[in-house]
């Protein structure tokens, strides 16, 4: 476990400095997505994207009974339902409470994560999918119009995957001796999503 524990820091204090900003969905506003390369780095520097998926990546592996399928219903959930998000934004489906709803998704899963719940894998799946049809929306309302919208949504969904997965391994290599370090990046992101929700409340 010994080389196990820089990266462990890293990730707990990538995450809790989380908590430190207040800034809403980066969307259209700071970032132009027309290629690959741009849709690949939005989930990489929009806190609240990346916050979500690593923290549904550590859930996964804190609340899974053992390696195998029990690990992959939370990232293949969410990366499949951002995508179905991602085409109904797209088509210029409007769903209310977008940005709300992406708060809502760090609050709800840091909270999974410090509470290592247990659900069957399809719950998982269904539950952490659902915030992410509200992800994907967002994603597609800035690239309606776009040549390039697939690949740049290729790029996102490559990045995402890699987040899940690094979620995945730190909250493996976390679960027994060292799981409060993954708890207390859970309670970083959990508190990050509530100031958002307070702070779109003001």
């Amino acid at each position: 476990m010994r080389s196990f524990r820089t990266p462990s820091a890293l990730v707990f204090l990538g995450l809790s400095v989380l908590t430190m900003s207040a800034s809403a969905h980066t969307g259209a506003e700071s970032h132009i997505h027309n290629n690959f390369l741009s849709g690949f780095a939005h989930p990489l520097f929009g806190l609240d994207h990346l916050a979500a998926m690593v923290a549904v990546g550590l859930w996964s592996a804190l609340a899974a009974r053992s390696a195998g399928r029990d690990l992959l219903w939370g990232p293949v959930g969410f990366a499949a339902m951002l995508l179905v998000g991602a085409v109904l934004g797209l088509q210029g489906v409007a769903l209310p409470a977008v940005e709300p709803m992406i708060a809502a998704s760090l609050l709800v899963t840091g909270l999974l994560v410090v509470s290592r719940l247990r659900v069957p894998g399809l719950v998982a799946a269904l539950g952490v999918g659902v915030f992410a049809v509200f992800h994907g929306v967002a994603h597609g309302y800035e690239l309606a119009g776009s040549d390039s919208a697939w690949l740049t949504l290729a790029g996102m969904l490559t990045a995402t995957v890699l987040l899940h997965s690094a979620g995945l391994a730190a909250g493996w290599a976390l679960r027994n001796r060292q799981v409060w370090l993954a708890r207390a990046a859970g309670a970083g992101v959990a508190a990050f999503g509530g100031a958002l929700l307070l702070q779109q409340m003001a």
